[in-house]
């Protein structure tokens, strides 16, 4: 009989006493890789990159190296908002996700949304997870500063205070060592170049082995 499927039983025979007993071994759940959706806008589909330059292509080499059985799926989505990507949660994130990188919300500042609509999705976003058990690695990001003091309070604090709430684990912001610099940046000034990508990916690698580590332990509960 052949057996198909990665959770295929694997059947031994045990010799016990005089008689022959059959015994199902299925792999346990800690020896698979961990699956992990890379779930946000332009910054994460690798807009203006070649796509091997994408930021879950290069996380995905990165973890690889360090030995981390992992597969990093890229569901990002340019010009997607905190809105959209709850929207399109449901058949962006199959089952058998254990982690969710969530990078959304940078749309948002740009557009000058409520602040309040940000957080309300992004909310709702973080609950849905935690019935689906699935880790998250929330990544923050910052209101551009012409829009004032009052809003940058109020879109700034969405992160830290998500996070907290859910137990998600935060990476302040997604940009941080590329923000601002020509060097690492397309034109466009706003999307990083694969250089920059790999600025985030080096910064972000210990949340995501966090991450790594959260969801292998979320198995056995």
């Amino acid at each position: 009989m052949k057996i198909r499927g990665r959770l295929a039983a694997v059947i031994r025979l045990c010799v016990i006493g005089a008689g022959i007993a059959l015994v199902i071994a299925y792999p346990r759940a800690a020896d698979r890789p961990v699956n992990i959706v890379a779930f946000g806008d332009s910054l994460t589909a690798g807009y203006g990159l070649a796509a091997n330059e994408a930021f879950p292509v290069q996380l995905q080499r990165a973890l690889t190296a360090k030995g981390l059985a992992v597969n990093v799926v890229n569901a990002g989505v340019s010009g997607d908002t905190a809105t959209g990507g709850l929207a399109r949660l449901d058949w962006s994130i199959p089952d058998g996700t254990d982690a969710v990188i969530l990078e959304l919300g940078a749309n948002d500042a740009l557009r000058g949304f409520d602040p309040a609509v940000t957080r309300k999705a992004l909310d709702a976003m973080l609950r849905r997870f935690q019935e689906r058990k699935i880790s998250v690695l929330l990544c923050g990001m910052v209101a551009p500063p012409n829009l004032g003091a009052e809003y940058g309070r109020a879109f700034n604090s969405i992160y830290p205070d998500l996070a907290a709430q859910a137990g998600a684990i935060l990476y302040p912001f997604f940009l941080t060592g590329v923000a601002a610099d020509p060097k690492l940046n397309q034109r466009d000034g706003l999307h990083p170049t694969a250089a920059g990508v790999a600025v985030i990916v080096d910064r972000i690698l210990p949340q995501v082995e966090e991450l790594i580590a959260r969801a292998k332990g979320s198995r056995w509960r």
